[in-house]
């Protein structure tokens, strides 16, 4: 059930039989959005500011401003100490972190629910009055050079996507790294933080999630006094972003490491996402990934590749549509040694077209309806995960309705639903990467 409460807070309730979770929402006077999720089976709570800005969102030649920020937040402030929040909420037995994607920036602590308030005052504090000098700058862009160095350039495979996504996106800031290149991280200065700082982090680009044993109204209350103190930013900026123009070529990348362990196929395509009260396509692209790859034993592309062909030791699909613009679709293919990568990527190919001329297995799909229902029962059991469920919607552009209604969406997928999902995987729409360890496995 989802409401709004008091006065500030137009009256609305909608039916969720799927999330049985206890939904408040509201906004405040500056336009915070506030979000709390009640449940009160331990004495715990989940406190989460999703700021909706990320690594899309960065100007030309400043990428990796956003995740580096995300370190910076975490030094002193008017009113802390350089990493006295962390600090504070470990004392108190709890735990704290962040997290930066293309579409939203968050920041989280986990306590136990009596310490709610002090978590907001100090997170509201952060919001406004970080107090930044270039040796901070300077320290963390040193810090997250070497995650870029520990986490992709050491990586193969995670420099083999990197390329990858590159090759898909041309001209969305989806082809550019979370993380950001390198030379760009390199070169960002203290100016262009603060410029990014003082222009997206404001409670009217933001949304505050409570998710634990918490009372709404008491929630709203402690809302208004931190973070309803803080003025809105008049020069927050429409969320535009440069589009990925209609894509009439199918792309593909060739990558060979001499770290590579084992050589595969990738191929990810652009589709839509999900959006706000049309989510129908989203629904069966994410049902289709379950059904072409979602389990090594029982999807369409294990039962074609692995156990009727001796070709591939592992498959897998899936769909990521929670973002503010274009989604993707992806299927991979390990061959088994002595296939290659040319006769992996046929069999794929001979696999979907068996599926568009066949369809789904009725059973199968039966199946799948049943464990995306289980999955929802499941989830009730972390109210982390339903805190990030919520935030991670609300900051791509969809509503609380919105993600009230995805259960359900999922279990009125249809077999000309996939279909017609499946004829969507346009081949002039996506890239197709081989990896090897050398050029010669790449033949």
């Amino acid at each position: 059930m989802t409401k709004l409460l008091g006065p500030a807070f137009a009256a609305l309730a909608l039916a969720t039989p799927a999330l049985a979770a206890e939904v408040t929402t509201g906004r405040l006077a500056n336009g915070m959005e506030v979000v709390v999720i009640e449940d009160r089976r331990a004495p715990v709570v989940v406190h989460m500011v999703w700021y909706r800005t990320g690594s899309a969102d960065e100007p030309p030649r400043v990428s990796g401003v956003a995740h580096l920020l995300e370190h910076l937040l975490f030094k002193a402030t008017d009113d802390m100490e350089a990493g006295e929040l962390s600090r504070v909420v470990a004392e108190n037995g709890g735990t704290d972190n962040a997290f930066t994607s293309y579409d939203y920036t968050a920041y989280f602590q986990r306590v136990a629910a009596d310490r709610l308030p002090l978590m907001m005052t100090m997170e509201a504090d952060r919001m406004n009055d970080l107090a930044l000098t270039p040796e901070d700058v300077e320290t963390e862009r040193q810090v997250v050079l070497e995650e870029r160095a520990s986490r992709t350039d050491s990586e193969p495979g995670a420099l083999a996507r990197e390329q990858m996504r590159a090759a898909l996106f041309l001209n969305s800031r989806y082809g550019m790294p979370v993380i950001g290149w390198r030379e760009e991280i390199e070169a960002l200065s203290m100016p262009d933080v603060l410029a990014f700082y003082e222009t997206f982090y404001s409670p009217n680009n933001a949304t505050l999630v409570v998710a634990g044993d918490v009372d709404p109204e008491e929630v709203m209350r402690l809302a208004e006094e931190t973070y309803g103190a803080i003025p809105a930013e008049p020069g927050l900026p429409e969320r535009v972003r440069p589009q990925e123009p209609p894509q009439i070529a199918e792309r593909r990348v060739l990558f060979d490491d001499p770290r590579v362990s084992q050589p595969y196929v990738l191929r990810s395509y652009v589709v839509p996402e999900r959006d706000r009260g049309d989510q129908g396509a989203a629904a069966a692209l994410a049902v289709l990934g379950e059904v072409l790859g979602g389990s090594s034993f029982t999807s369409v592309l294990a039962r074609d590749l692995t156990f009727e062909a001796d070709v591939a030791l592992f498959t897998g699909a899936g769909y990521d549509g929670t973002s503010v613009d274009d989604a993707t679709f992806s299927l991979s293919v390990v061959p088994r040694p002595g296939v290659t990568l040319a006769e992996a990527e046929a069999a794929l190919d001979a696999s979907l077209d068996r599926f568009l001329r066949d369809g789904v297995d009725p059973g199968q799909l039966d199946r799948i309806k049943a464990q995306l229902r289980a999955s929802e029962v499941y989830a009730l059991d972390s109210v982390e995960g339903l805190a990030n469920r919520y935030g991670a919607a609300l900051s791509v552009g969809l509503e609380v309705a919105d993600v009230e209604a995805w259960p359900g969406l999922l279990q009125a997928v249809t077999a000309e639903d996939l279909l017609e999902a499946a004829r969507r995987l346009d081949r002039d729409a996506s890239v197709t990467m081989w990896v090897a360890a050398s050029r010669e496995g790449l033949q």
